[in-house]
Formats: structure tokens, C-alpha cells, sequence
């Protein structure tokens, strides 16, 4: 249901997918999931709840994720060259390995530069281990792992169903133009949400 649930990372592999294609939006999906074995990682060695009591490391992390997002804005937003506006549309080429890499690490960076989705993990993964079935470090990397494997076929099906509208779309030149102001809408409103969050408390909800 969390993974179902509409939220940055959905958005984010929904618009690079319309715009890029399928392949580049499932390379985004790959660099996602390696960010959440980062927080998880981080919730299991007691790194997250160290930041969770550092308000500055949250702001300056939070600064860098809103200001990653607002590039991505400003890429998108921009008037195109002529050169590049008679090019080809990006889904009529298959993307080369280092545009794949690329995208792989445009994804991770979208993850790991949202401290929300860190101080989440503190507050939501611990709830589900146990001390009596053993090191609460190996459950907590399990249970990562779980919502990992969970996110990955929901944000692979928005890949692979965006990308194939994203193809229709880009047929024609207006509907391009279209798309990129729309994904820079996107990426400027998911900066503005990053900046308006404040620290969230790590209690464990009844």
C-alpha cells in the first residue's frame, strides 16, 4: 500500500518515463531502489536516528535535495536551441549504457537527497523487528529489503505504462513542449513540498 501510495518517487519515474522512455524510466527505478538500501542501511547502523537529532544536518540535506530538484526545473523549463528541437525524440533511439548510468544516478540522488524518506524508515521499519527472533540489524536490512522488493514492480509498471504514453505524445513537436513544462512543474513543486516539510517526529504510531 506504501508503494502504491502517489508520492515523490512515483511522480519523479512517471515524468522522466513520459519524457525519456520506458528503459530510461526503469534505469530510474534501479538508481530509487538503491537509495532505499542507503536508508536502510542507515536506520540499521543508527546513522538516521543521528540525524534525526541534528535539525541543521536535516535543513542543509533538505537545502540539497530542493536545490537538485530545482536544476532538474530549470533543464526542463528552458527554451530548447533550434539544434536540439529538431532532434530526434528521446524514445526513438535506444538510451546508450552511460545515458542508463546517468539516469541510475539521477534516481539514487532523488532518493537519497529527501531526508523525510530516511527519518520515515527510523520511524517505520523498527516497528516490525523484534529483539526476541534475533539481531534487530539483520531484520531491519530484511525488512528494507521487503519494501524494496514491494516498490520495485509498482514504480516498474508507471515506467513501463508512462513511457509507452510518453511515445505517443512525443510524436508530435507541441505535445513535446508540453511535456517538458509540465515535468519542470513537477520537479519545481516537489522542491517546494522538500522545503516546506519540517523535521517529523520518529515516535512510533498506536
Amino acid at each position: 500500500m506504501l508503494a502504491l501510495t502517489p508520492g515523490p518517487d512515483n511522480l519523479f519515474v512517471l515524468v522522466q518515463s513520459v519524457q525519456r522512455g520506458a528503459r530510461v524510466g526503469l534505469a530510474v527505478v534501479l538508481g530509487l531502489c538503491l537509495g532505499l538500501v542507503v536508508h536502510t542501511s542507515a536506520v540499521a547502523l543508527g546513522l538516521a536516528a543521528l540525524l534525526a537529532t541534528m535539525p541543521l544536518a536535516f535543513t542543509l540535506l533538505q537545502w540539497c535535495g530542493a536545490a537538485y530538484l530545482g536544476w532538474l526545473a530549470w533543464q526542463a523549463l528552458r527554451p530548447r536551441p533550434l539544434h536540439l528541437s529538431a532532434a530526434p525524440s528521446p524514445h526513438s533511439a535506444a538510451p546508450t549504457p552511460v545515458a542508463l548510468a546517468r539516469m541510475v544516478r539521477r534516481g539514487m540522488l532523488m532518493n537519497l537527497s529527501n531526508p523525510k524518506v530516511l527519518v520515515f524508515f527510523l520511524a517505520f521499519l523498527p516497528q516490525f523487528a523484534d529483539p526476541a527472533q534475533g539481531s534487530i540489524t539483520t531484520q531491519i536490512l530484511l525488512l528494507g529489503l521487503v519494501f524494496m522488493l514491494a516498490s520495485l514492480p509498482v514504480f516498474g509498471a508507471i515506467a513501463c505504462f508512462s513511457g509507452g504514453f510518453g511515445a505517443l505524445l512525443q510524436r508530435h513537436t507541441r505535445a513535446t513542449v508540453w511535456l517538458d513544462r509540465m515535468a519542470g512543474l513537477v520537479f519545481l513543486g516537489l522542491a517546494l513540498r522538500l522545503l516546506g516539510t519540517d523535521l517529523p517526529s520518529t515516535s512510533p504510531s498506536r
